[in-house]
């Protein structure tokens, strides 16, 4: 039979014989099942194969995979073509069950849906907005509150009935209240420490300056010792040419002299 086992495809057949024969008194459970939904023919699975449209499609294009797009994507483009330095600040892309997405919930029943509400903030019905807020924020796996935030959050309100310029404007609003309550509260949270007698140490700024003050000494460092080597080769250069013309002129003025003295004797 070859490499090929062609035994499960006769079952059904082998199961027939036996009956027949009275070898097995009832037929097996799965022998009308089989009759029914007999096994395939192929040993290899078909591949699928997407229906050409009038005109065809080239053979080196038939199977290649179909472009993807999604309504966020033209949103991420928009919003970090006017923002740039968002793609500077690191972010963490790890997840931890890779279904982190499904925690988040964008449709905050707050106006604040990105942005914490000020401290002691209190709804209509008396319930404290930013404490309400900080326990929607900590039930979502983390979330951080970044661009990628502002465009999960526009395309919510697009989905929501706002139109698209309106709900860009809320999204980026609540962000920018978001960035600044954020750096006030670190500020003052670093102000009330050094008052305390914290201690930081150097920052990013003193460290960049550390690191490019050593570059600048060490390349001062190597140009004087270049000056030094060039004076020293450009000294040794006119130091050969004067003894060098210094000989010349000996055998000149040797010359005359013996031709002057020949010239007595004569």
């Amino acid at each position: 039979m070859g490499r090929y086992d062609f035994a499960p495809q006769r079952v059904h057949a082998h199961a027939t014989q036996l009956l027949a024969q009275k070898r097995i008194a009832n037929p097996p459970p799965w022998y009308n099942i089989i009759a029914a939904i007999p096994p395939a023919e192929r040993l290899t699975r078909p591949p699928l194969q997407r229906s050409q449209r009038p005109g065809g499609k080239k053979a080196s294009r038939l199977f290649k995979p179909l472009r993807l797009q999604y309504e966020e994507d033209r949103l991420r483009w928009d919003y970090f073509n006017d923002h740039p330095w968002e793609l500077a600040k690191p972010r963490v892309v790890l997840e931890d069950d890779g279904r982190d997405a499904e925690k988040w919930d964008w449709s905050i029943p707050l106006d604040h849906a990105l942005n914490r509400p000020k401290s002691g903030a209190t709804s209509e019905e008396g319930v404290r907005l930013d404490l309400e807020w900080d326990g929607i924020h900590a039930q979502q796996a983390g979330r951080p509150i970044n661009g990628e935030a502002v465009v999960q959050r526009t395309n919510d309100l697009l989905n929501s009935g706002i139109p698209s310029s309106h709900a860009s404007t809320i999204a980026l609003a609540e962000f920018a209240r978001h960035q600044h309550y954020t750096e006030t509260s670190l500020r003052v949270a670093r102000e009330e420490a050094l008052a305390t007698g914290a201690f930081f140490g150097p920052g990013p700024l003193e460290i960049g300056m550390m690191l490019e003050d050593r570059q600048y000494e060490g390349w001062r460092q190597w140009a004087e010792k270049e000056i030094v080597a060039l004076k020293q080769l450009q000294g040794s250069a006119y130091t050969g040419q004067g003894v060098e013309g210094s000989g010349q002129d000996a055998a000149l003025e040797g010359g005359t002299v013996g031709g002057e003295e020949g010239l007595a004797k004569e």
